[in-house]
């Protein structure tokens, strides 16, 4: 708690916003001695104040109603008002001695008319026990006693009230003001003089009634507070437009359950006029803020701490629509109610006195500043926004009075703050700077202008130093809370750490994918000697062509004008991925050798016609007339041999990426023409197979003679030798 206080968080200015800030932490007010100790014994003491101040009036007040609840049970109805107002002589000025007995009332007897003559009215009219011994001091001892019994403390009281209102700065209205909303008792309003030691500051006539107090909740609903939540929850995402639908639909829940006399359709009705004034509809931001105010007065009262806000917004959005002097008026109002419900020594004062400053004009505006920054200065120290901003106002004002010398020294505070803050980099800091340089360079021409032309008046004040209406509003904003003063340097070192802990992943996984790559390449070197010998001696390959691979496959790179790669290391696909050697497959899993395209388009010898004709078109990138071609598709990619077989990709195979099966190895092929034989028969007739194969070759030499005559019309460039790419004019499926 003490420490929300100290950033400013939560600043309560009486006894109901005290109670409130308690709640919301968790704090019941049976501890508010230990609120006082904490804030008595801690370093920051002298910015507590306010604090502290409005506990101790907490303490008294209470412990003096339960005095007054068991003084009052003895008085008659009658003679209540007497008994009530002698209470609060006693109470309220320590020194006051009552009139001798029989004086007051011979007067009373006299006003009415001598009813009762006055014998009748010798005795006071407070003549119980009780009230008769009662006294200031006597008084004072009970309240004492009840503040050591019920919240352990004593020593901030002193010996009376005069000790307490001297030592922590309270108001004795403050005080009496409290006790009557504890109370029930209502005052005649006049202005009461509560420092006269010789007269009795409240008679009986000025007691006009004791209302009776319940104590009561206010009807939760709860649709319109999940509404009002998540209203919230799009304000702090930056989402306006979806926050006013739901503040909308929050005052029509309100309205319908309660006739919006509500505490908290006070507060939605004025986070919707801040909405509507942060999307630039001024007009709407003062009819909704209006309402606000009139539901505040009516629900809490016209002198609640939340009401006096209200008025200050209102004065904003009034000035907002060019109504100043309205605005003016709200201000001065709230300030007035201010000093009452608490004295001049609270920071929100100092708001008010900024605001006031920056509408005012000449020295009325000059003091507010003054006042605005003494109390920033005194509850936040030199090193804050509010303290840098009152410099800043100041200063502004000061430029245009003329007094460049003083408005230099309060920019540099300024300056200096924001910089100890935020850092010389911040743009905070650099406008200050920017301000003070033209603040600089603008005495610097008032000065040469005088000492040259003494008689000449002063040259015009310098673009900037005059803030334009804009300027001045955007500053009322801030002062207000309605923009945000200040970027927080937390935002920054949260981005700054995620930025570094993402760049400290991504350099991992790139480590880790450059070691797996490494291990695939050495892998690769140390396998491929071995498979290419081997294939050297069962096969050879036309020039130009790329052999080699893992367990018999063959990696194929094929590019304009090129032959291959010589390792299929050097066609890794640029994005970085890793090309995983291919397992040798099994005796059953062995693809076949695909021989003029792949196996669902070729035909066996003794198949019909029809088939050939679909295998001829499927031939016809491939096999180009007779000669030893290699066309590069998108699809695809094929070889032709020295004997005119021509080597598909096997099903699955993509560019780059997967190996390319050889046509007329032994070790790699069970079959031919798609057809796989059986892993249980043993007796396989290698001399048919190679006869079978002879037929298949004359077979493909005829196609190749139709596939020339289908393409008379198709004219055919080749470019070079084996490993050239086709070009073939039209459409690439042509």
């Amino acid at each position: 708690m003490v420490d929300y206080c100290l950033q400013g968080v939560e600043v309560p200015m009486d006894s109901a916003t005290l109670k409130q800030a308690l709640h919301h932490r968790g704090i019941n007010l049976r501890y508010l001695g230990h609120v006082i100790k904490a804030i008595s014994q801690s370093e920051h003491k002298e910015r507590l104040r306010h604090i502290l101040r409005v506990a101790l009036a907490e303490v008294v007040v209470r412990s003096a109603r339960r005095v007054f609840n068991s003084f009052v049970q003895s008085v008659e109805v009658w003679s209540l008002s007497a008994a009530v107002s002698h209470f609060l002589c006693c109470l309220l000025v320590p020194q006051f001695t009552s009139a001798p007995a029989g004086e007051e009332p011979k007067k009373k007897s006299k006003r009415r008319g001598g009813r009762g003559g006055a014998g009748a009215s010798e005795t006071p009219a407070w003549s119980a026990p009780a009230g008769a011994a009662l006294t200031g001091p006597a008084l004072w001892n009970l309240v004492r006693q009840d503040a050591l019994e019920t919240y352990d403390i004593t020593a901030h009281l002193g010996t009376s009230l005069s000790h307490v209102v001297e030592q922590n700065g309270l108001q004795r209205l403050s005080l009496l003001r409290e006790f009557c909303l504890k109370t029930g008792v209502q005052l005649r309003l006049r202005d009461y003089c509560l420092d006269n030691q010789s007269k009795a500051p409240i008679g009986p006539d000025d007691v006009l009634n004791v209302f009776p107090l319940v104590k009561h909740v206010h009807m939760p609903v709860a649709d319109a507070s999940k509404a009002f939540r998540a209203a919230q929850t799009f304000i702090e995402k930056g989402l306006l437009d979806q926050a006013q639908e739901r503040l909308k639909e929050t005052s029509y829940l309100f309205g319908r359950v309660c006739d919006e006399l509500h505490p908290e359709a006070c507060h939605c009705l004025s986070t919707l006029a801040r909405v509507t004034f942060l999307q630039g509809k001024t007009a709407e931001a003062r009819g909704a803020q209006l309402k606000a105010v009139m539901l505040s007065e009516r629900v809490l009262g016209f002198d609640h701490p939340s009401t006096i806000q209200q008025y200050a917004l209102l004065a904003v959005y009034l000035g907002a629509g060019g109504e100043k002097a309205l605005a003016q008026k709200c201000l001065l109002r709230a300030r007035h109610l201010l000093l009452t419900v608490h004295g001049e020594d609270h920071p929100y004062v100092a708001t008010l006195d900024g605001c006031l400053g920056l509408l005012l004009t000449g020295e009325a505006a000059g003091q507010y500043l003054e006042s605005a920054l003494r109390l920033n200065m005194s509850f936040f120290g030199p090193t804050d926004t509010h303290t840098a901003f009152s410099q800043h106002l100041l200063s502004q004002w000061l430029c245009g009075q003329g007094d460049y010398r003083s408005a230099m020294s309060h920019e540099k505070e300024a300056q200096a703050a924001y910089s100890a803050m935020f850092g010389e980099d911040h743009k905070q800091t650099k406008c200050s700077a920017e301000f003070l340089r033209t603040i600089t360079q603008q005495a610097v021409r008032v000065e040469r202008s005088r000492r040259e032309a003494p008689d000449v008046t002063e040259p015009a004040a310098a673009e900037g130093l005059k803030p334009s209406s804009e300027t001045v509003l955007e500053q009322l904003a801030l002062l207000t809370g309605i923009r945000k003063n200040a970027e927080s340097n937390r935002l920054q070192e949260f981005k700054k750490r995620f930025w570094e802990m993402k760049l400290a992943e991504a350099t991992e996984k790139v480590k880790v994918i450059n070691e797996r790559l490494v291990s695939a390449k050495t892998k690769r070197e140390g396998e491929s000697t071995p498979v290419a010998a081997a294939g050297a001696e069962e096969e050879e390959t036309p020039a130009g062509a790329a052999a080699g691979g893992e367990e018999g496959a063959a990696a194929v790179c094929l590019e304009n004008g090129d032959g291959g790669a010589e390792h299929p290391e050097e066609a890794l696909p640029s994005g970085g991925q890793e090309i995983r050697p291919a397992e040798e497959p099994s005796e059953e899993s062995r693809p076949s050798a695909a021989v003029s395209g792949p196996p669902e388009e070729c035909s066996a010898p003794g198949e019909p016609e029809q088939q050939e004709t679909e295998s001829e078109e499927a031939e016809l990138h491939g096999a180009v007339n007779g000669g030893p071609d290699v066309v590069e598709g998108d699809d695809a990619r094929h070889e032709e041999t020295e004997t005119g077989e021509a080597v598909r990709p096997s099903e699955g195979t993509v560019n780059g990426g997967e190996e390319v099966t050889r046509a007329g190895s032994h070790e790699e092929t069970n079959g031919v023409n798609g057809v796989h034989d059986d892993d249980d028969e043993d007796d396989t007739d290698l001399s048919g197979l190679e006869k079978t194969k002879k037929e298949h070759l004359v077979e493909v030499n005829a196609k190749s003679t139709k596939a020339n005559e289908a393409v008379v019309n198709a004219v055919i460039v080749v470019n070079g030798g084996a490993g050239s790419g086709v070009v073939v004019n039209g459409a690439p499926e042509e």
